[in-house]
């Protein structure tokens, strides 16, 4: 069983009233005109003659209200805070949630060392402020040692009190709590992807997601090496039996115990680390493939969130994890495996290992019947040379796939519909197997993944695969929310769609 003991993973959100006598720096917005930098208001909660005063302060040192800027000043004696930190929103006609929750999260990042901050960004989106705040305030140090930790004047701020005009309403305590939820199920997802492949094995991430999924109140599955064996998972091992830590795959199941409930299933791809296998990566910049577990990471965290919203959809996560390793027990370029279901498989690549995992995962999941399958996976390199870092691709059953890239640019993760294109399909076919694993040239190769998935998939499943090789990990510098490493990325486009299937169907 896993050591692993969980730490807090982000400061403690609450509602206010007021600005309390313990609050030691205020935070509040800018938005930027023609004339110069403008005040969002508070709503009446700080006193808009002090905010006037503030604004000439600020003006004076020369803040613009450019979005995500951020000036710090003394605080004046009207208030009982130490100091002010004005953060930029943009243009107030451009302004939107996900501007306050990038705003929140620069805020945030920049407050080090502080302990209790309160905000008026709140009073413009208590959601977006209280996500962006929990975001932004996001740090993994679990493996600094006492040399180089940070100290106390680095510590993240440890409470975020968010101002609105009715703290005691019911609507802004259950806004609250969905979004102290979805931070921390955002979290869940960085603090996987973050642990170093040293730490984070298959086993270790099966022990792990079982904990999580137990005390979730989930129903949890782990198959070892002979489970997979004994059931046929050939793409599962056939990619975890180069490494001395054998493959698992989990299965945790949410049930909403509600009669006709509709049913999603969410598969992503948990490689713990990818070398590549025996068609080894270049070794500039292998160590970021500790983040190979993205999309895996993103559905174990999804599926305890969904237990934890109430939501009424039954929800299961089918997790295959593997080490993807060369050694004298790897599976070389010219094998052929056996798919969970019975496709068989050339493998040309064996660093095309992620959608062999995710084949099998994709049958076993279709086995439960689903309404809907969601799946997820840093999957190639072509989502990258195709949409950048930043923005994830989406392809699938064409009305499915529509709908979800629309619901992922309405909350901020900006996914993006892409075509699948037919004649692709044929280069995938094999001389000695069913399929091959990758095409023999480079062209769309983000695409030509999802036509090799697509042939696993159920007929009359609505699915969405999600490529997000680049926006799960920010191997750059910190914006908005968003900190170096792992990011959560497509948690909150999955549980947005889950929400909006149990509103709509």
């Amino acid at each position: 069983m896993s050591t692993h003991t969980a730490r807090p993973l982000g400061p403690q959100l609450a509602l206010a009233g007021t600005v309390g006598k313990r609050v030691d720096v205020l935070v509040i917005g800018l938005t930027s005109t023609s004339d110069g930098p403008e005040i969002a208001l508070g709503d009446g909660i700080v006193d808009e003659s002090v905010l006037t005063d503030l604004l000439d302060t600020l003006v004076a040192v020369g803040a613009s209200g450019k979005a995500e800027e951020t000036t710090r000043i003394p605080a004046p004696d009207t208030l009982p805070v130490d100091s002010v930190l004005a953060v930029g929103l943009g243009s107030a006609e451009k302004l939107d949630a996900e501007q306050i929750r990038k705003s929140a999260g620069a805020a945030a990042r920049s407050l080090s060392g502080v302990g209790t901050v309160a905000t008026t960004l709140s009073v413009l989106d208590l959601g977006a402020a209280a996500e962006g705040f929990a975001l932004g305030a996001y740090r993994f140090t679990e493996f600094k040692s006492a040399k180089s930790a940070p100290g106390p004047d680095a510590q993240p701020v440890s409470r975020v009190e968010l101002l609105v005009s009715s703290p005691r309403a019911k609507e802004s305590k259950d806004t609250l709590a969905r979004s102290t939820a979805i931070a921390e199920a955002v979290a869940t997802a960085r603090e996987f992807v973050n642990t170093p492949p040293s730490h984070l094995f298959p086993a270790e991430f099966a022990d792990r997601a079982k904990t999580l999924g137990t005390d979730a109140g989930l129903k949890v599955e782990v198959l070892d090496e002979k489970a997979l064996e004994k059931n046929g998972y050939g793409g599962i091992l056939g990619v975890g039996k180069g490494s001395s830590r054998l493959p698992r795959l989990v299965r945790l199941t949410y049930s909403a115990k509600k009669r006709n409930a509709p049913k999603v299933a969410l598969v992503g791809k948990g490689i713990t680390f990818d070398t590549g296998g025996i068609s080894i990566k270049p070794a500039a910049g292998m160590e970021n493939m500790t983040s190979d577990m993205g999309g895996a990471a993103a559905v174990v965290a999804t599926v305890v969130l969904a237990a934890k919203l109430g939501l009424p959809v039954d929800v299961t996560a089918t997790v295959p994890m593997a080490e993807n390793m060369p050694s004298s027990t790897a599976q070389r370029p010219g094998d052929v495996l056996t798919q969970y279901g019975g496709t068989t498989v050339e493998v040309i690549n064996t660093d095309a290992e992620g959608r062999l995992v995710l084949a099998d995962a994709i049958v076993r999941a279709c086995e439960d019947d689903p309404d809907y399958l969601i799946d997820t996976a840093t999957l190639t390199g072509a989502q990258m040379v195709a949409l950048g870092n930043r923005t994830p691709g989406v392809m699938g059953t064409d009305e499915f796939r529509d709908r979800v890239a629309a619901i992922s640019q309405e909350i901020g993760e900006n996914a993006w519909a892409m075509p699948m294109p037919a004649e692709l399909r044929s280069d995938l076919d094999s001389k000695v197997a069913d399929l091959a694993n990758v095409t023999n040239h480079r062209w769309g190769g983000m695409l030509a993944a999802a036509l090799y998935l697509k042939e696993f998939v159920a007929d009359g499943v609505q699915w969405a695969h999600i490529d997000v090789a680049g926006p799960a990990y920010n191997s750059s510098g910190p914006w908005g929310y968003t900190g170096r490493g792992g990011t959560g990325v497509p948690v909150r486009t999955m549980i947005s769609v889950i929400e909006d299937i149990a509103a709509n169907g």
